[in-house]
């Protein structure tokens, strides 16, 4: 393909995909869309759970939502109130999400292993008017004390739960609601005046993993769901093929879980299977049990394939046509390790955030000879791009790294209260500062190198933190690692790695830095490595560097 098509004077980079179309009518929000074909999609399990094999068929689906609709109107939630929802992943979080939606409410998902501190943060700054939970003797054991964390709150919650229950919190004046009761006692004939819901509403708040920074709400609205949508099943040959099965583990407080495998392939006619959490036999089990189709994980559960593939070889996976992976970079040896393992599925890599609604750039599906090369493909349908020079902030030709910018339907509305962090992101032409850097190449592949506030600079060198942990992760000795920078007052930083053994006790700090001294340039070379458990990260595989650097710098 002719760069000048990728890439043009002005300096954009352009997708070469086929745009996509968003619907011409502004009343077209998320759930009208949903279910715009529901006549040929209403028999087609929506929502399977993985671990008991009850489903929804659409048809179920648009009833459950309908009614739960109701019944939150009923209880006084409006247009533009937010709801909080603290929950693992179920059949009935997607149900209770798209129900806020079409009453023009705004969800607010969170993490339910927050602890009480960072959710006390996220009410505060969102304000919600209704929480949507767990009951505290809820079958699962981990998520036995979500309400703990939440009852302090004042605020009335509804309980998400398989059948009806007595619980009452005594301790509190909370009102509670259970689930079940709402949709039996909703009289769905009585007549409620139902509020007008437009694309360019806000549908949800997610908050930012906070990586290297403070957590802030990315407010996603009903236009950016549907484009990031169209975007991510753009080159899905038919509308609702049966055979489309998505396993979701990935958790749907996220956007990955929540946009790029829930939403996108529910409006598509696909059938999603879901599970509470991964676990990486459960995984297994899901996709022979239910011939998944379709797997997108991040780049720990491709890590863990390659390490752990005799257990992979128990199921049978010959039913995976598609295995996708993001929200973090991953190398072309761990890749082209885990495509040996699935040598019938289409594996490859993409490139999103919170604050795009989940896409960015992605590899083809079709192309073989650029696949696995380290890249994260090339924009998603109807993208641009720059890559700025960090120093002279003018845009770069290929080859070239700088910050990526990136402009489309699918970049966030701005961040929840918070102008200042707002304009900081955003420029007055569109323009979203990602904080990563990359490059493209001469074909419109997109390469990320690094996030800017993650460069090691050694000597006047920079040295990405990526590139070291690729290499750490080829020795057959290490599970897991993260490569963090540390103050020195002769160099300016040095990297420092974290390291997870395959085994205890079966490393040295010594063989560590040797195999890393053998393959990089001597700028690059560790000064030290720190054997832990587990390397500390975010729901969506994300490496917490400011958590391993606080507890490095607290030992010095």
């Amino acid at each position: 393909m002719s760069s000048s098509l990728i890439y043009g004077k002005d300096g954009i980079y352009r997708s070469p995909r086929p745009p996509i179309s968003i619907p011409k009518d502004p009343t077209m929000s998320m759930i009208p869309f949903l279910f715009r074909d529901i006549s040929a999609i209403s028999k087609i399990p929506a929502l399977v759970d993985a671990e008991t094999g009850v489903n929804l068929t659409f048809s179920d689906l648009r009833t459950q939502v309908f009614k739960l609709s109701l019944a939150l109107l009923n209880l006084n939630i409006s247009k533009n109130d937010v709801v909080l929802i603290l929950s693992p992943n179920s059949v009935l979080f997607p149900v209770c999400f798209l129900a806020i939606l079409s009453i023009g409410a705004i969800a607010a998902p969170a993490n339910p292993q927050y602890t009480v501190n960072e959710l006390t943060k996220q009410v505060h700054d969102s304000n919600p008017r209704l929480v949507i939970t767990r009951p505290p003797q809820y079958r699962n054991p981990r998520s036995a004390s979500i309400y703990d964390k939440i009852k302090n709150f004042g605020l009335p919650c509804v309980m998400l739960s398989p059948k009806t229950s007595t619980f009452t919190d005594r301790t509190t004046n909370n009102p509670i609601w259970y689930f079940q009761e709402l949709m039996k006692s909703n009289d769905t004939s009585e007549v409620l005046t139902w509020p007008s819901v437009l694309q360019t509403d806000a549908a949800a708040i997610l908050y930012s993993s906070g990586t290297t920074g403070t957590s802030k709400g990315v407010v996603l609205t009903h236009r950016n769901f549907i484009a990031s949508a169209l975007m991510t099943t753009s080159d899905q040959e038919t509308f609702n093929d049966s055979k489309n099965v998505f396993l979701c583990f990935l958790p749907m407080f996220h956007v990955f879980g929540l946009s790029t495998i829930l939403y996108a392939q529910l409006q598509r006619g696909n059938t999603v299977v879901v599970m509470a959490r991964y676990e990486i036999e459960k995984v297994l089990m899901a996709v022979e049990t239910y011939e998944v189709t379709h797997l997108y994980v991040v780049p720990p559960v491709i890590v863990a394939f390659v390490k752990q593939s005799e257990i992979v070889k128990r199921y049978d996976v010959s039913c995976l046509r598609e295995i996708g992976t993001g929200a973090a970079p991953l190398g072309k040896d761990v890749m082209e390790g885990c495509a040996k393992i699935f040598p019938q599925a289409a594996l490859y890599q993409g490139y999103g955030m919170t604050e795009t609604c989940g896409v960015i750039s992605v590899e083809s599906k079709k192309a073989t000879t650029s696949r696995h090369s380290g890249s994260t493909g090339v924009l998603d349908p109807g993208v641009e791009a720059q890559i700025i020079d960090i120093h002279a902030m003018k845009p770069l030709p290929p080859s070239k790294t700088g910050e990526i910018q990136i402009r489309g339907l699918n970049v966030m509305q701005g961040y929840f209260k918070n102008q200042k962090a707002t304009s900081e992101t955003i420029d007055d032409q569109g323009w979203l500062r990602t904080g990563d850097l990359g490059y493209f190449d001469e074909e419109g592949q997109l390469f990320v190198v690094d996030r800017i506030k993650e460069l090691i600079k050694c000597n006047g060198f920079q040295v990405a933190s990526a590139e070291l942990e690729e290499l750490l992760l080829s020795h057959p000795k290490i599970k897991d690692a993260a490569v963090i920078g540390l103050a020195d007052a002769e160099t300016g930083e040095v990297p420092i790695a974290y390291v997870v053994p395959s085994f205890i006790n079966s490393l040295a700090e010594e063989e560590v830095k040797k195999f890393v001294a053998q393959q990089v340039a001597p700028f690059k070379r560790l000064r030290k490595v720190i054997f832990v458990d587990e390397i500390p990260k975010s729901a969506s595989g994300k490496i917490l560097r400011r958590e391993l650097k606080q507890k490095l710098i607290s030992k010095l």
